[in-house]
């Protein structure tokens, strides 16, 4: 049924209300980042002012950003990859060769993202500083990659469960074993799923927070454990930590917006027929 215009106003107005509740915390968090020490604690608040750069300063010169940045873009690459390269054969498995246990795993592997972490803090603690891996990339990607394959598989094999098995089938007809299925159809078909996935693997590791400040001290540090070092105990310097956690989520956010055509395509991915 088509809409009216008023329930296309009344749809647009909603919309537009939930996308500015969502944005506020950004933008005020940017406005802040611009202000001095006082105008951001200011009550009521400053709205109208000269903006000033003295706090990116303040940050730079506190802290190696570099150093952070570079950890949170081999760390979030190197998970995604990891995440990618487990995750493709094990939901192609799943999906094409089923088993009576397929489901159970599936539903167990999603259970996994609802145990709180810090249940697992101390074992998981004490596993990394046994075998080295504290404050080091390798452990950071290693974590990450375990924290995002159950979402990751679970993506992948939504996607490849939407393919027609026929098409399989009559590829195996023609004599393609199952890796070339996978390459030249399989791949190509699904290939918007597998982009959002990506995208989608690569933002939630780049925002996680717990363990790269429990499992990291100053080598592997990313960006989420540079915003917390602006946290001390003379109090919060709201300025300056605005600015810190601008320029730790201004990345990936410029990559979100860049990407986000691919990512709502791969996420609607077989929601049409």
């Amino acid at each position: 049924m088509e809409q009216s215009t008023a329930q296309k106003i009344a749809t647009a107005v909603f919309g537009w209300g939930v996308s500015l509740v969502m944005a506020f915390p950004i933008l005020w968090m940017t406005l802040a980042a611009f202000k001095t020490e006082n105008q951001a604690i200011s009550s009521p608040p400053v709205l109208f002012f000269r903006p000033t750069l003295e706090n990116f300063s303040a940050v730079f010169e506190r802290a190696n950003y570099p150093h952070f940045f570079m950890n949170s873009v081999v760390i979030c690459g190197g998970s995604t990859l990891l995440a990618l390269l487990i995750s493709l054969p094990a939901a192609y498995a799943m999906a094409f060769y089923p088993t009576k246990r397929t489901k159970d795993i599936l539903v167990w592997m999603l259970s996994t993202k609802m145990m709180p972490a810090v249940g697992v803090l101390v074992p998981i603690y004490l596993m990394f500083q046994s075998v080295g891996l504290m404050d080091t990339r390798i452990g950071l990607t290693a974590m990450y990659t375990l924290i995002n394959l159950p979402i990751v598989v679970w993506m992948l094999f939504t996607f490849f469960k939407d393919v027609p098995r026929e098409i399989l089938e009559a590829a195996l007809l023609d004599g393609a074993r199952p890796l070339q299925q996978f390459w030249m159809l399989l791949l190509p078909l699904t290939l918007p799923g597998i982009a959002s996935t990506c995208l989608l693997a690569t933002i939630l590791s780049w925002n996680e927070a717990f363990w790269s400040i429990n499992l990291s001290t100053s080598q592997a540090t990313p960006l989420t454990a540079f915003i917390a070092s602006f946290s001390s105990p003379e109090g919060l310097f709201w300025a300056k930590l605005s600015a810190a956690s601008l320029l730790a989520v201004g990345p990936i956010l410029v990559f979100g917006w860049m990407t986000q055509r691919q990512l709502v395509r791969g996420l609607t991915f077989g929601a049409v027929k």
